[in-house]
Parts: C-alpha cells; sequence; structure tokens
C-alpha cells in the first residue's frame, strides 16, 4: 500500500552508533518499456542481528537466484505498512510477498556479508486513494513504466528484514535520458554507453528505500551546505526557479525557527501521477499539483518543514504521532499568521473538530497515528495544532522557539514523543508542564464555554465589568487560560483569565465606559464551538451521522434530476441518509442534517428567511447572494443555514440548473466544505461565487452598551512567530537608486551623456534579467528626436524590455513601467535658491526604477505569464510624459490608440482588469500601494 502520509521515519545516530544496523549496496538495472528490474544486493548484516531463523520478505514477482545461504520459505505473505502510515492492510487489499530464510554458515562470527540477486516486473496499478479523495490523489503499492518508475518501502523492491533500519548506497542504470531520486547525497552522475548510472548515499538509517526514476529536467540551486533542486518531466526553468527560490526562503525561514536543515539537499521531484508525498529531503508531487499557484506557500512549505519534524527528529508511535500537529502549527497556521488570517484559520480548525468529532469518534492525540478520515484528522492535525497553539500562548514566542529549538536538538536522528517535547520546554522555561500535556494530549474531548451574568457597576472613576464563565461538557473540568476583551470607548482591555472550576465569576475593571465583552475573540483555546459562533456551512453536513433528503413530488418536472443527484450522493453510505419526497414530510425534523433539492421545494422559504439576514434573498428568475444576482437559468446553487429548530443542525438547499451538471456537481461538493454558499455555471459545472455568512450572534460576544451593536470590533494582530525572507531585495533596489541617484549622473538631464549612461545601466540589467529586447531595431533602445519645451532636436530613448507571454497578442500586454530621467539641474521652472543645483531625483524617479527592475529580476527568471509583459523605462516624464507618448503611438509592435500619459494611482486601478493593464510609479510609495 503506497504511504498516504506525507513523511517517513529514520532511526537515531545514537542508536546506530550502539547497534550496527543492516546495510544495503544496492545496484539496479531498470527497463522502464518492460517494467523490468534486475537487482543485486550486497548486504552487510551486523553480528548483532545474526539470530537463528533471520529472514526476510520480498515482492512476489521478483525472482530470487536462491542458494546456500538463501532458501524460500514461504510464497503466501501479505505484505504491511511500512513507514508512518501504521493503519492495517486488509488481506484483499494487500501485496503477496515471498519470505527467504537466510542459512548462516556454521561456525560463523562477526558480521556478514550476503549478496542477493534477484529480477522481474513490478507493475502494480495506479488506483484512486479513498482516503485521498478530496485531494484527487491516486497511490500504487509500486511500480515501473514507461512514464516513470515509483518504488518504496510498500514495493518491497529491497530484501526487507522485519523492523531493522538500514543504510544503504543506491547505484542506478537507467535509459541515457532517465534520472534516479532517493535518500541521501548522489556521488555518481554520468552517461556511459548510451545508459546513465546515478549513484546516491544514504549513511543516516532510514526505514525504506526510494528508487524515484523518469525523464527529469533537472535544476539546482546552492544555499550554502545545502543544494535546492527540482526535478521536472518537462522542460520548465521558470517553474524550476519559483520552486528553488522557494526553497531558499522557507529553508532559511526555517534555519532560524528551528535549526540548521539536516540533509545536505532538498528537491521538488515531479512524479508520473498525482501524489503529496513528502520523504527525507525530497518531495514527490503530481504534475498538476506543482502547477497550482498556491502550492509554494501551502503544501510546499509544509513538506519542507518535515524534514525537521519526522524526517530527522522521528517519532516514537507507541506514544502517538506528534509530528502532523507541530508540522501544520509551524507550516500551515503560520502562513495563514503572516498574511493576518490566523483567527480564520484557528477557527475553521476548531468547526472541523466540532462538527466531525463524535463521543464514538473521538480519541486522545497520543493514540493518533495517521489521518484516514475526518474524525482522525480533526484529532491528529487539529486538536494537536491546537495544542501546541496554546502552549505558545501560555510560555510566549521566545520560550516556545527556543523549546523546540531545543527538542530538535536533542532528539535529532532520535525516536521522540510528546514527552521529550514537554522535557524540552521544561528545560527552558523552568516550569513543570506534566498537567498541561496529560490534559490535552493523554484526554479525549473538549471543553464547551458559556459566558453568563453580565453586569457592569460603576466604582468611583472605574467601571467594573463582571460575568461568570460555565464550562457544560458532560466531562471533567478542563483548566483553562481564558482570553477575554473588554472594548471601551477608547480602546480595547485584554487579559488572560484561569478557569479551573467548572462555574467560574469574574470581576475586571476598566477605565473607559465599557460596550462590548468577548471571550476568546481569536479562537485561541481548543474548545467546541457554540453554532452561532461560526457561519453555517457544509462542514456540518458532512460530518451528520444522518441527513435527511427531501426530494420534490414524484410527479414534478424535476422530481428525475434530483432523485440522479441524490442516489449518486448516497451511493456508498445509504445508512447515513433517508430519502423521503417533500409529500411524506410534515415539518422539519431536529437532531439530524436536512438537504432540500429544488427551489421550488416546500420548505425553502425556510431558506430563504435565514439568508435574508445576510442580505441575500431568492428572486424570481434567481438568487441574489449579498449585492450579486445570479439567474437559476443554467446555474446551481447550494446554500447552508443553520436549522431554526435545531441550533446544531445545518440544513441544506440544492437547486441545479443544468441537467447535464448532477454528476459534476456530486463529485465538486465534497471539496467546498468550508463555505456557507455556492454557485456553479453550466455543466462542468464551473464555480461563480462562493463565501461564508457572517457571525452576528455569538453567545460569547456581549453588548454591554446597546449602542455598541454596531460597532466594529479590530483585534491586534498578533505578530507571527517567524516571517519569510521577501523575494525583493532592499539592498538590490537602493543599489539601483544610489547609482541612478548618485552627484556623477548630474540629475539625469535630458539630452545629456549621463542621462545615456543611465539608459545603458537598465539595458544592462534587462539582459542580466533575461528580458528580450524591445526595439525594432533588436536592441532595449527605442530611439527619436523632438523639441522638449526650449530645447530642439534632443536625442531621446526609451528602454524596453519583454517577457513573452503564452498568449502573443501584444495588444492584451501588461505594461510595467517607470521614468528614468530627471531635472539635471534644474528646468525653468526651478524653485528659487535651488538653481544651478544637481536635482537627484531618488524619489523621481530612481525609486520607481529600482521596484521595475526588481519585477524584471523576478519575473524574468521564473514567470511564463499568460500575456506578454513589457517593462519600459521611460523618458522625458517631466516635459510633459513625452516618451510614454512616443511609444503609445510610435511602438508598431503594439498598437495602442490612447496614449498613455498623466497615469496616477486612480488610473492604474481603473485599467486593471481591462485588456491593457499599465503599472507606471513615480515613487517607491506607489509602487508599494500598487502591490498590496
Amino acid at each position: 500500500m503506497v504511504k498516504k502520509i506525507l513523511l517517513f521515519v529514520l532511526l537515531s545516530f545514537s542508536v546506530y552508533a550502539q547497534n550496527t544496523l543492516i546495510h544495503h549496496d544496492i545496484s539496479a538495472t531498470i527497463k522502464p518499456s518492460d517494467s523490468f528490474i534486475d537487482v543485486t544486493d550486497i548486504i552487510t548484516i551486523s553480528d548483532s542481528q545474526l539470530i537463528d531463523g533471520l529472514n526476510f520478505k520480498l515482492h512476489y514477482a521478483l525472482e530470487v537466484a536462491l542458494n546456500k545461504m538463501v532458501t524460500k520459505l514461504d510464497s503466501t505473505v501479505n505484505a504491511e505498512d511500512i513507514g508512518m502510515d501504521k493503519d492495517d492492510v486488509g488481506a484483499e487489499n494487500a501485496l503477496k510477498l515471498n519470505v527467504y530464510q537466510v542459512n548462516v554458515p556454521s561456525g560463523h562470527s562477526g558480521e556478514l556479508k550476503l549478496i542477493v540477486k534477484y529480477k522481474g516486473k513490478i507493475d502494480s496499478p495506479i488506483e484512486q486513494s479513498d482516503e485521498n479523495y478530496a485531494r484527487g490523489f491516486s497511490e500504487s503499492p509500486g511500480i515501473i513504466w514507461e512514464k516513470g518508475v515509483y518504488l518504496a518501502g510498500s514495493t518491497y523492491w529491497v530484501p526487507y528484514f522485519n523492523d531493522e533500519l538500514i543504510t544503504f548506497n543506491l547505484t542506478t542504470t537507467l535509459p541515457n535520458d532517465w534520472k534516479n531520486v532517493t535518500v541521501g547525497k548522489r556521488t555518481l552522475d554520468e552517461l556511459k554507453d548510451n545508459i546513465h548510472i546515478d549513484k546516491w548515499e544514504s549513511p543516516t538509517p532510514q526505514e525504506e528505500v526510494f528508487l524515484i526514476a523518469a525523464q527529469f529536467n533537472e535544476y539546482s540551486f546552492p544555499m550554502g551546505a545545502v543544494t535546492a533542486y527540482a526535478f521536472l518531466r518537462t522542460p520548465d526553468e521558470g517553474l524550476a526557479n519559483k520552486y528553488l527560490e522557494t526553497t531558499a526562503q522557507y529553508m532559511e525561514m526555517y534555519r532560524k525557527l528551528v535549526g540548521p536543515f539536516p540533509y545536505t539537499k532538498f528537491a521538488l521531484v515531479e512524479n508520473f501521477w498525482e501524489t503529496g508525498y513528502g520523504m527525507p529531503s525530497f518531495t514527490l508531487l503530481g504534475e498538476k499539483i506543482i502547477r497550482f499557484p498556491f502550492i509554494l506557500h501551502s503544501s510546499y512549505p509544509h513538506e519542507l518543514l518535515h524534514n525537521w519534524w519526522g524526517n530527522s527528529v522521528y517519532v516514537d508511535f507507541e506514544t502517538g504521532n506528534w509530528c502532523e500537529g507541530i508540522t501544520v502549527y509551524m507550516a500551515d497556521h503560520l502562513i495563514k499568521e503572516q498574511r493576518g488570517q490566523a483567527d480564520e484559520y484557528r477557527r475553521a480548525t476548531l468547526q472541523k473538530y466540532t462538527n466531525f468529532v463524535t463521543p464514538q469518534s473521538d480519541f486522545p492525540i497520543n493514540k493518533f497515528l495517521s489521518r484516514h478520515d475526518s474524525p482522525s484528522e480533526s484529532v491528529g492535525y487539529g486538536k494537536s495544532s491546537m495544542f501546541f497553539h496554546m502552549l505558545r500562548q501560555k510560555v510566549g514566542d521566545e520560550l516556545f522557539v527556543k523549546g523546540f529549538q531545543n527538542f530538535n536538538r536533542t532528539n535529532k536522528f532520535k525516536r521522540a514523543s510528546f514527552d521529550d517535547i514537554r522535557i524540552a520546554i521544561e528545560e527552558v522555561t523552568q516550569q513543570d508542564f506534566k498537567w498541561f500535556f496529560e490534559q490535552w494530549i493523554d484526554r479525549i474531548g473538549a471543553p464547551e464555554i458559556v459566558l453568563e451574568n453580565v453586569k457592569v457597576k460603576q466604582v468611583r472613576d472605574f467601571s467594573n465589568v463582571t460575568f461568570s464563565l460555565k464550562q457544560i461538557q458532560d466531562d471533567d473540568v478542563f483548566y483553562l487560560d481564558v482570553p477575554v476583551t473588554v472594548v471601551t470607548k477608547n480602546g480595547i482591555h485584554t487579559e488572560v483569565v484561569e478557569m479551573n472550576e467548572k462555574e467560574v465569576k469574574y470581576n475586571i475593571s476598566v477605565i473607559e465606559k465599557p460596550l462590548k465583552l468577548l471571550i476568546d475573540p481569536q479562537f485561541d483555546l481548543f474548545r467546541k464551538l457554540d453554532p452561532r459562533e461560526t457561519p453555517p456551512t457544509f462542514t456540518k453536513a458532512y460530518g451528520a451521522d444522518q441527513t435527511l433528503i427531501i426530494l420534490p413530488n414524484e410527479d414534478s418536472k424535476d422530481y428525475q434530476l434530483y432523485k440522479e443527484f441524490s442516489d449518486l450522493w448516497i451511493d456508498g453510505k445509504e445508512d447515513k441518509f433517508t430519502v423521503e419526497s417533500q409529500d411524506n414530510v410534515n415539518k422539519l425534523p431536529t437532531g439530524k442534517a436536512i438537504m432540500l433539492l429544488g427551489i421550488d421545494n416546500k420548505f425553502a422559504s425556510v431558506v430563504n428567511t435565514a439568508i435574508n439576514e445576510y442580505g441575500s434573498e431568492f428572486l424570481k428568475d434567481g438568487i441574489r447572494y449579498d449585492k450579486r444576482e445570479i439567474a437559476y437559468e443554467d446555474n446551481s446553487f447550494f446554500i447552508s443555514i443553520v436549522n431554526p429548530n435545531d441550533l446544531k443542525a445545518v440544513i441544506t438547499l440544492l437547486s441545479i440548473g443544468n441537467e447535464n451538471a448532477v454528476e459534476g456537481l456530486n463529485r465538486k461538493l465534497p471539496h467546498y466544505g468550508k463555505y456557507s454558499y455556492l454557485a456553479f455555471s453550466g455543466s462542468e459545472p464551473t464555480n461563480i461565487d462562493k463565501g461564508q455568512w457572517s457571525v452576528n450572534n455569538s453567545p460569547l460576544a456581549k453588548n454591554i452598551d446597546p449602542s455598541a451593536t454596531d460597532t466594529e470590533v479590530k483585534l491586534e494582530t498578533r505578530k507571527a512567530l517567524a516571517t519569510l525572507a521577501p523575494i525583493f531585495s532592499a539592498d538590490r533596489m537602493m543599489e539601483v537608486i544610489e547609482f541612478l541617484a548618485a552627484d556623477e549622473l548630474k540629475g539625469r538631464g535630458i539630452g545629456t551623456p549621463e542621462i545615456d549612461e543611465a539608459a545603458d545601466y537598465i539595458a544592462k540589467k534587462f539582459e542580466e534579467y533575461g528580458l528580450q529586447t524591445g526595439s525594432d531595431d533588436g536592441t532595449y533602445f527605442q530611439k527619436w528626436t523632438q523639441d522638449v519645451l526650449d530645447k530642439k532636436n534632443v536625442r531621446l530613448k526609451n528602454v524596453v524590455g519583454i517577457i513573452p507571454g503564452i498568449n502573443h497578442d501584444l495588444s492584451e500586454a501588461v505594461v510595467i513601467s517607470a521614468h528614468y530621467d530627471h531635472l539635471g539641474f534644474g528646468w525653468p521652472d526651478v524653485r528659487k535658491g535651488n538653481e544651478g543645483k544637481i536635482h537627484n531625483g531618488a524619489d523621481d524617479n530612481a525609486s520607481g526604477i529600482a521596484v521595475m527592475l526588481e519585477l524584471a529580476k523576478t519575473l524574468g527568471k521564473t514567470h511564463k505569464p499568460t500575456r506578454t509583459i513589457i517593462f519600459i523605462a521611460f523618458t522625458a516624464e517631466e516635459a510633459g510624459l513625452v516618451g510614454s507618448r512616443y511609444f503609445a503611438n510610435n511602438y508598431k509592435m503594439f498598437p495602442i490608440n490612447k496614449i498613455l500619459a498623466n497615469l496616477n494611482i486612480d488610473t492604474v486601478g481603473r485599467l486593471f482588469g481591462r485588456k491593457l493593464m499599465v503599472l507606471n510609479s513615480n515613487s517607491a510609495r506607489e509602487w508599494k500601494f500598487i502591490f498590496m
């Protein structure tokens, strides 16, 4: 079975030092077109491993050359999962294995050299993964194919000695245009006699040996002691450079946050089917996945971070899998925190737990091994990441970071547990956290908090706000540090109160008049949410144990359409659904989710009434979501609301406007669980609108003053745990500004040698950054002569560079521009006192050129745009934007009728979204505004 989890476990160096492991020196020749592999494995077994009955397992299709030292024992054994995914594999799906006995020569002592030769075809089909269906992932235990090779521990292609950990060297012989990637460092890479040979060495103990091969195009980027690689199946330097630059960014961030990278390389490897796997020192992503733009700053840093958590500090599975939670927290959550979206991310995490985890499906974090359904993900990823967030809140950012640096340093290449994390934190904080870990790691459940008895009393110059908090869960009390915010007339007062009993009364004094009281407004506590704290979303419906589907009447013209949808929707899950026509339902039930099918459903008015609160409604010919109206014809709608008779349940309504959209809706709707409303167009169907309803009635938010009902509360955004170094270089931009604004360039006046020097400088940068020349004469210079103010026949030039787009139609290009000239020693209208002085023009517009060149550098190497991008350094801007007029009217490759003159921030905003998009700047401040 292929790994569904994105990391694999190693053994510690300390264990390796104490017990010499089994070492494999593997030579493998692969013929992809025949699915064939021929292996010679020289195995070194330490004397500590030479026990009676020593045997190994191997893929059933691999024929072993038997001899006195290797005899066959069995051929009916089912494979077990290897690696981090510890779920049992059902016998019906298990790979069949052969078992071989190792016959140690009589009287042998010391380590044993065992040579095992075997060969055969490995071609297990690629099949859809049930657990990863929502992500579109497939899996195979191992395959050799003309499109690529995937061999892992799950393939049992290397002799497997039970749970013994190994070191290895792997030498692979492949067709001349193929390459292999595995764990470790490459020490040989050569073409010889029309074949390709490479060798990788992995001296750190491993659980399995990977062999990933294809006709790769290789790209690399050295980062000191570590090299970033990209192995792509099709040439794409732009895509490769995006990943290499992003690797360098996140590598540096995590080096500062956690510690040095534990390996000498990290590689992005493109797979020949859709996967999202993370291995020590590389990640294997599908061809579609790596081209999704959001992957670079979501899944990719997650996989990179796993090289610290799970792939070098290993998981002691006897005590629970800690590494997914901390990786989610330091990758997924951190990225949202950097964007100011951490509150919403935590709320969504709590909402998933609330919606999906029931008393029957709940379990403690220390029993989590891997994700296999929504409840296991909600505990092992969600609850665990919230645990680490609360730990951070308790100790503070500085000690939290020092604690995990200590944990990483102390446990690198060792198996580690939650207890080891606790010890590391206690060492840096000098506090006892045993109770805290036991409460959240060893215990099931979550607190449920209620706010009551809010009162205000004026005492001298203070207002005393009193209130009670209750924990209403059936379980025992959870010891909590509860964030409390009092919004006052002139500010916000925040403090943290201890809650060590099921009900506690509190008193908070503030000087200003109190307007609102908010309990845990930023969702810092792990807890079950009240339904009114979150918008009604589809996750609640998807997580329901029972759902009633209400169809139109059987004589309705749409009955067959919705019957077809419901049959597909419940297929394989019939025990969770009841289907009735609307005539058989007198009133909406409670205690279960309800799905209404058809806008004419007799209960649709309940949904319409509910969405009116959010400024939306059903219209005669369509639906209005806030201010957008969408017609029923050819469009489909899915809406979620809270059941007015059962706040813990939701009602959804589906309206299908295209009869050919049924299958597509069944396929796509499960992927949109976090939304409250959706709209799709056509038969595909294509999503055209989505969103969440607002939260208006949270029971943990109390308006103390009636006039505060509409008061907007902006809470302080917490500083991110770590920051990502920008791709744009401030030092590089300052270097440009210092050159252009230097006294030596004498203010870059038009018609001077100095402005020509500035133009040459910009052209050289365009060439260095890989931009194509943009003039008809094959240079970067667009030249002409004209009168400027009182100067006759002035020689002028624009500097033009191009990044060609997939769409070569230049009438739809994007123009990024700034002017590079300035006032020299002053124009005729020079201000009094400045006559004859150099006007350096640092902000007008050396700064604009600096930002434009930085964009050219970044996009020139990493961007393959849909539209062509044209970079223009204009001249004579200060003389009435002469250069931009000349470009607009005379640039033969770019037939634009409108003159690109007098651009400012307002016109840039209006031009965005039209066929011609122009970005122009007169100052660094304006550039910053445009690109926010």
